[in-house]
């Protein structure tokens, strides 16, 4: 029974070995011996199903015991050996079938192995681009994307503006989901957010696991809609647990352990964005750069109004429900942004390092876009970084909030 619901599963996944490079291992040559890497445990993980679904149970008792050996604390693959053990004695109809364990853990790891399972059937084109990143700006390193609907983050490097996949990882969300809305509701946030700073683990209790990147929620958007809470973090695993169920944080993204240290080595405060979703949808290169064309056409053209003597062809870039971060209407923050220029006028404005990217979970149109704004009044020079969000009001993309970045 196990077995064939397994082939149904698992049809048509790639073997460990082209799921990912490091769960092979090289060939032995003469010379000094170089330590192995260890094997991907998911890549691992699958190729025991495939095994088991094609009752190769020999060949996936060998890597099940590789598995639990070279990961002790990955307690999904220790059931998965579990259940292969008890095959030996009678039929295994299901994912950890033994009948005297705790039903709550055991139903916690089935819906772990099921996640696993999916996000590899899943699995995106990797040459398809996330539709939620528009422009990445040209200090941004890297882009981190979470889907909750698929308990996955994958990861994407800029190379000269183009995005390239990375790789991709398992991770745990808030215990009731996604979506936060208030402190204590156990939710992940949805929206667009920075990494605020980095935690190495020794200077966190062993719950964090290897380190932590907070993460700036609440965002601009959160506060003006009421979100309250703080302390949204990515972070690692406990040392006795090398992974968590699917829903069992209390609002944090947690990974494991290896997968926060790849994060943590490359992340930098204040430019790496993690965009967190529940639906994460993927477009081709064409269509991403057809987006991102319209959007930068958008900013270009509100830049471009600074430059111009006529402050009512600024003002039309701006929404009737904008709200500052004080809560002042357009009217007020716009007369005192004119009232600080004296009656002078911006001989140039230039804008650097802009990144832009689709707001997911707002309005079915928000953009939000950062950039540091250089300007030029006579021979005052003055640069500023930036944040502001866009709505799409009919045909026209308005600002409805503008400030400090």
């Amino acid at each position: 029974m196990l077995g064939r619901m397994l082939m149904l599963c698992l049809a048509g996944l790639p073997t460990a070995g082209s799921v990912a490079s490091s769960s092979s291992i090289p060939p032995q040559s003469a010379g000094p011996t170089v330590p192995q890497a260890k094997p991907d445990p998911e890549a691992l993980l699958i190729d025991i199903y495939k095994d088991l679904g094609a009752n190769r149970l020999r060949e996936a008792q060998v890597k099940a015991d590789a598995l639990v050996a070279a990961y002790p604390t990955f307690r999904l693959g220790h059931l998965v050996r579990g259940d292969l053990l008890m095959m030996h004695a009678r039929p295994v109809r299901n994912f950890g079938a033994m009948s005297d364990g705790p039903q709550d853990k055991l139903k916690e790891l089935r819906d772990e192995a099921m996640v696993r399972i999916r996000s590899l059937q899943e699995k995106p084109d990797p040459r398809l681009i996330p539709k939620a990143v528009l422009q990445v700006g040209d200090d941004q390193k890297n882009i981190l994307v979470v889907d909750t609907s698929r308990s996955r983050m994958y990861v994407y490097e800029n190379q000269g503006g183009e995005l390239r996949y990375q790789n991709d990882y398992y991770i745990s969300q808030g215990r009731f989901g996604a979506n936060k809305a208030k402190e204590g509701d156990q939710r992940t946030p949805i929206g667009v957010y920075y990494v605020n700073s980095r935690i190495p683990g020794p200077k966190l209790p062993d719950f964090y696991g290897t380190g932590a990147l907070p993460l700036s929620y609440p965002n601009e958007w959160d506060k003006r809609n009421g979100r309250s809470g703080y302390g949204i973090w990515l972070h690692g695993t406990p040392s006795d647990n090398f992974s968590r169920p699917p829903l069992s944080s209390d609002g944090c993204v947690v990974l494991a352990n290896p997968d926060l240290q790849n994060l943590y080595s490359t992340a930098e405060v204040g430019k790496t964005v993690v965009v967190i979703s529940q639906h994460v949808q993927f477009v081709d290169k064409g269509e991403w750069n057809r987006q991102r064309d319209a959007a930068s056409a958008m900013l270009e053209q509100w830049q471009q109004s600074l430059e111009s003597t006529d402050s009512d062809k600024t003002l039309s870039y701006y929404s009737n429900e904008f709200r500052s971060a004080q809560g002042e209407s357009l009217s007020t923050w716009f007369s005192r942004q004119q009232k600080s220029m004296n009656g002078a006028r911006f001989t140039s404005v230039k804008l650097r390092d802009v990144s832009l990217f689709r707001y997911p979970g707002g309005p079915e149109d928000m953009i939000v876009s950062t950039f540091t704004q250089e300007s030029a009044v006579g021979k005052s020079k003055n640069a500023i970084r930036k944040r502001q969000y866009w709505v799409k009001e009919g045909s026209q993309w308005k600002i409805i909030y503008e400030g400090n970045a």
